[in-house]
């Protein structure tokens, strides 16, 4: 079982070796990597030399340049391109970090494109305020160092102690649980709102009849995000992705954006993909008095006291119709888009707020343009549209395009 620990030994140099100590203590192998540019305070497995050229990069031209924002990026991407050789030739069961900002960043960067599962521990300064920079969509495990990673003395050498101890217990877990075994059954992932979860609860009963076993995401942002990464790790087997509201979000201005790389992993893999327009209606804000002033005389519903909805126009609607046939076009794997002609969302139906067919019409339009879509005449949250998708996505995923 082996943790790598990786990090800035110029500057913590010390810490290190007693983490390094620690493991070896704990009957863990251990590798060094070093990511610092100026002298070495620790022998390491991977010099810093070797971490900055798998990045392009020189270290005595960094050294020289003195620019520490272009050093952390280059090492950042050196040491992920270290730990993806490492991770491919089994030689890492967990990763092992120590660090203030910069440091943190370097290992945040190094380990992100790490498959989900295989432990990410990061002590470092920063873990006690916003950490989305460093964790993203994986599964990074942040831990406070209280004090500067600064020599080890009584209060850091029992954060470190137990740092070394997680992993150790970590890497020990990870190793004992193996690789996928041939019993275990295709993963899916899906996209859910709360105004689409009849739909993808019936997407899902279909599925387990089928025999995957069915990941739910909530289209919160980060769910999205979530979802885009394990696209990327290669776990999936196929994305229904039936709700996509996030794009609105990230269209709009509202709080819930997943970023403009939504809906774009899976077709970038290859990974089979069944899609909808889930909740396209709705912008999501916080409570009311937090809705920009600019959209004061837009369709508003106060869906709890912490989220107000804004109902999307019929451009926007549009817009978003463009976008979502311009990325499935640009899919490598099969994908199939599935529109519901009775309305997107449980607010998006007759007598409810949002119901706008002729909104939704302007999304339908421009999603046309993608010619693998198919208009169901049916609400999104109607049994039989969850179950047409679930099907569908079954089909792609045995090879039947």
């Amino acid at each position: 079982m082996a943790v790598v620990l990786i990090g800035t030994l110029d500057t913590k140099g010390p810490e290190y070796a007693w983490l390094r100590g620690r493991l070896a203590d704990l009957g863990r192998e251990v590798l060094v990597v070093d990511t610092g540019v100026g002298p070495s305070g620790l022998a390491a497995d991977v010099p810093a030399a070797q971490v900055a050229a798998r990045a392009g990069a020189d270290l005595e031209a960094l050294r020289a340049a003195g620019d520490r924002g272009a050093a952390v990026t280059a090492m950042g991407e050196g040491a992920a391109e270290v730990l993806a050789e490492l991770h491919r030739s089994g030689r890492v069961d967990a990763v092992l970090a120590v660090g203030g900002s910069g440091g943190s960043s370097i290992a945040a960067r190094a380990v992100r494109d790490l498959p989900i599962g295989l432990p990410k521990l990061i002590v470092s300064t920063m873990a006690s305020g916003d950490v989305a920079p460093y964790v993203g969509a994986k599964d990074v495990t942040l831990m406070y160092s209280v004090v500067d990673i600064a020599g080890v003395n009584r209060l850091s050498r029992a954060i470190l102690g137990n740092a070394a101890a997680a992993v150790a217990g970590m890497a020990q877990e990870y190793a004992a649980r193996g690789p996928a075994q041939d019993g275990d059954r295709p993963l899916v992932g899906a996209s859910m709102f709360g105004v689409t979860t009849p739909a993808v609860d019936a997407a899902r009963a279909r599925l387990d009849e089928l025999g995957y076993e069915v990941l739910v995401f909530h289209a919160t942002g980060s769910g999205g995000r979530a979802l885009e990464g394990l696209a990327e790790s290669g776990m999936l087997a196929g994305v229904l992705d039936l709700t996509t509201t996030e794009l609105a979000d990230e269209l709009v201005g509202g709080v819930l954006s997943a970023g403009p790389e939504r809906l774009t992993a899976a077709g970038r893999h290859g990974v089979p993909q069944v899609v909808a327009p889930g909740a396209l209606d709705m912008v999501n804000f916080g409570p009311r008095d937090t809705v920009p002033e600019r959209f004061a005389a837009r369709t508003l519903y106060v869906h709890n006291p912490a989220v107000t909805l804004m109902r999307t126009t019929k451009a926007e609607m549009a817009e978003l119709g463009r976008e979502i046939a311009a990325k499935l076009a640009r899919a490598t794997g099969p994908a199939v888009l599935f529109v519901p002609e009775g309305g997107v969302s449980a607010l998006d139906a007759p007598g409810m707020p949002f119901h706008d067919p002729e909104a939704d019409e302007a999304a339908f339009a421009e999603l046309a343009a993608f010619p693998r879509t198919e208009r169901v005449a049916a609400h999104i949250n109607d049994p039989e549209f969850g179950r047409a998708m679930a099907d569908r996505l079954h089909l792609l995923i045995k090879g039947d395009q």
